[in-house]
């Protein structure tokens, strides 16, 4: 069949590179635990508290120390070693969960706790995960550049619905509870540096600046310039700030379906099923190049669906839309990477992927703080739905605002360019 007829997924890289196959391994099984930790904390602050605001407020402790400690680490990015840097980032998240756990058996049942810990895992993410995403175009061509974050978001996806799902049938077994979902968090981290400490050295390019407030001003520089990379950033932050309602889950689930921690699984489930389809159908994505406008398009589509997940009266159409929203945040995710990683030079890509992870971030708790305060004033519905209105007319302003993003066109460098490839062997 001609490739421009392909829809599945293209997994040459998965193929080619032994080095980004166990990359992708140990961040898939390691993230379907962080996805366990995530649920267990959002359901344990809720039942210990029963207020959507105190939900949110989880976005406040993740987002403070993301907003402080990300941009600065993004210089660190580039001038240190990635891979070392992601062993030892990568060792304390591990020690968080650990500790997450212990409360848990414990029995605290403190929600300053949970926040605190919320915070330092925030801390070393915000380091982490800017350096590890700049693995991908060290480790491919640019002509799998492409692919090889489809790829990502497939893990990403698989990540979403195995996780929550698996999530709710580990807090509702018995002799498990919350402290199961800890624990394998725990566990699936050594999995993952494993993965990370097969890697080749991920050492800094030569004249590459040191870090400190200096090296962060040069890099907000390059950013402000860049047209381009501006519009993409501001329309992740149109939809996450906006219409990303998961403080109001456990609310909406215990109003309108009984409040089963198996259904509040479903919900964030239901996105992952959605964006995992899309990822395994990902294959025509390599011949969209106009990036910038299919940005736009899959943020109004993400914003619409959360509107209608707003005032949806069953469940099932409920589920269907969340699935709806997670098809086009899987697209949203790849353009926007295939956009920041292209128009990005090597030595700025630690600090601009930083800029990045911020924004996704600190994006997102921002967003669960909104909707969290919103829902308590008025009500989870009303929140769910104005946002997700709110989504879709900011994709409106930021076409007008910024033209240049919408004529962007991606076009993969010339191979002589492109920076070495690690062999398959590696």
């Amino acid at each position: 069949m001609p490739s421009r007829y392909r829809l599945l997924a293209d997994i040459t890289p998965l193929r080619e590179s032994a080095a980004f196959r166990r990359l992708w391994i140990g961040t898939t099984l390691s993230s379907v635990g962080s996805a366990l930790t995530s649920f267990a904390v959002i359901l344990q602050i809720y039942d210990l508290t029963r207020s959507p605001f105190a939900v949110g407020a989880i976005g406040l402790a993740q987002m403070v120390p993301t907003l402080v400690v990300g941009l600065l680490g993004g210089s660190v990015v580039d001038a240190t070693d990635r891979r070392k840097l992601v062993m030892i980032t990568s060792a304390g998240m591990a020690m968080v969960s650990a500790l997450l756990a212990a409360q848990a058996f414990a029995g605290l049942g403190s929600v300053w706790v949970l926040y605190g810990l919320v915070a330092v895992a925030s801390a070393l993410g915000a380091i982490n995960r800017p350096a590890r995403s700049t693995f991908i175009p060290r480790l491919l061509p640019a002509s799998q550049l492409s692919a090889g974050l489809a790829l990502d978001r497939l893990s990403f996806q698989i990540t979403m619905t195995v996780g929550p799902a698996l999530a709710g049938a580990i807090t509702a077994a018995p002799h498990l509870g919350l402290r199961g979902c800890y624990t394998f968090d725990t566990i699936t981290f050594f999995i993952a540096l494993y993965g990370v400490a097969r890697l080749p050295a991920m050492r800094p390019e030569a004249g590459t600046a040191r870090p400190g407030p200096r090296a962060v001003a040069a890099g907000v520089s390059f950013i402000r310039r860049s047209q381009v990379i501006a519009g993409a950033f501001l329309a992740d932050l149109d939809a996450t700030v906006f219409a990303l309602p998961t403080a109001l889950f456990p609310a909406i689930n215990a109003e309108r379906f009984g409040g089963s921690p198996r259904t509040l699984g479903l919900f964030t489930a239901a996105i992952g099923v959605g964006g995992l389809i899309s990822a395994v159908l990902s294959g025509p994505l390599r011949h969209i190049s106009r990036q910038g406008l299919a940005m736009l398009i899959t943020v109004a589509v993400w914003g619409a669906a959360f509107a209608g997940f707003a005032v949806a009266p069953s469940l099932w159409l409920t589920l269907a839309l969340l699935a709806l929203a997670g098809a086009a945040d899987m697209f949203t995710v790849v353009f926007r990477g295939v956009i920041v990683q292209s128009a990005t030079p090597e030595r700025f890509r630690g600090r601009v992927m930083a800029a990045d992870y911020v924004v996704g971030a600190g994006g997102s708790q921002l967003g669960n703080l909104e909707a969290g305060a919103l829902g308590s004033l008025t009500s989870p519905a009303i929140s769910a739905l104005s946002g997700g209105l709110l989504a879709v007319a900011g994709t409106l302003v930021i076409g007008l605002a910024l033209p240049a993003f919408i004529r962007y066109r991606y076009q993969p460098r010339d191979p002589a360019s492109e920076p070495e490839s690690v062999p398959a062997s590696a």
